[in-house]
């Protein structure tokens, strides 16, 4: 799934409120300042801080 330009631009970050980053090898939305990769299931992202995965700096 390609995420369209509209929809990345209306999507942020449930912690931070920030930008996200779309990771089409792994269908993630990557927010690079908490560190945290939010899972996209079934083409809906899932921004559930409790159910976000921790990035380390290379990750990101």
């Amino acid at each position: 799934m390609a995420f369209d330009t509209k929809l990345m631009e209306i999507l942020a970050c449930p912690v931070c409120k920030g930008k996200l980053d779309y990771n089409k090898e792994q269908q993630e939305l990557i927010c690079k300042f908490d560190r945290l990769a939010y899972a996209i299931e079934k083409d809906i992202p899932v921004l559930l801080e409790n159910e976000a995965r921790r990035i380390t700096a290379d990750d990101a």
